[in-house]
């Protein structure tokens, strides 16, 4: 449930105080949830008991159909497994968010999160309203709230549960580094974000396993020039020009 207000949340990251939250809530297994985000604002996820697995979406807050890219995220990059100084890229060349600190390291931008079909056929329902719903059909309700529609709806990166390609192709799932684990986003541009707390759809256990995921946002600065992020790399540099040309043009930075 969230905490409203969310500076009431009893336990503040170290460093922040109480008046810098701006979103606080503890998403059950098999539930969704979503907010818009300003330019700079740190979102914190925190997988308390080792068995969450966040899917997440980023959309471009007044422009939705600038969205996250899976495919563009790890190519640009050259890097197909998401950690600490990874960037998120929409379809456009921008940065979305950057991963800003991560202590988990079992993450997953390749496979995307459960669809209703493959639900049902597993748990005997993967409905919204079920006992174990889909993360695209999560998804769609999110994004019903925000304006937008099932074709709006892209491949979605997870953090918490880890994927490895073996030598050969196949896909490897490598589970939780269990409880704990936290990764940090920060918001490059001002955005809506859409999350759901579903098993990895390559989760070899029977049941419908998913633990509460943490979920806080708070005040703080985007990326500058002169920020390791932005010269990492030529193919990052050039993403986060892009950015700041695009958030200039519109009077935002």
């Amino acid at each position: 449930m969230p905490v409203l207000p969310a500076s009431d949340w009893p336990a503040p990251p170290e460093g922040i105080t109480g008046e810098d939250l701006v979103w606080a809530e503890t998403v059950a297994g098999g539930n969704y949830t979503h907010k818009i985000l300003a330019r700079g604002t740190e979102l914190r996820l925190t997988d308390p008991t080792g068995d969450a697995c966040a899917h997440v979406l980023l959309y471009s807050a007044d422009r939705p159909w600038e969205r996250l890219n899976t495919a563009d995220t790890l190519k640009v990059l050259w890097n197909a497994y998401l950690g600490e100084g990874h960037l998120l890229l929409s379809g456009q060349g921008r940065v979305l968010a950057s991963v800003t600190a991560d202590t988990s390291g079992r993450h997953d931008a390749l496979t995307g999160t459960s669809a209703l079909a493959r639900n049902t056929a597993r748990y005997g329902d993967g409905s919204p309203q079920s006992a174990s719903p889909a993360g695209r059909e999560l998804f769609k309700l999110a994004a019903l709230k925000n304006g937008l529609g099932p074709r709006d709806v892209p491949p979605s990166v997870s953090f918490f549960q880890g994927v490895r390609i073996n030598a050969d192709g196949t896909t490897a799932f490598t589970g939780s580094a269990g409880p704990g684990g936290s990764v940090t986003l920060r918001a490059e541009q001002p955005l809506t974000v859409l999350i759901a707390n579903v098993p990895h759809p390559l989760d070899p256990r029977p049941d419908y396993v998913c633990g509460p995921l943490e979920v806080l946002a708070y005040r703080a600065r985007p990326t500058g020039p002169h920020d390791a992020l932005w010269n990492a790399t030529p193919e990052g540099r050039r993403a986060f020009l892009n950015t700041a040309e695009h958030l200039a043009a519109r009077g935002i930075a």
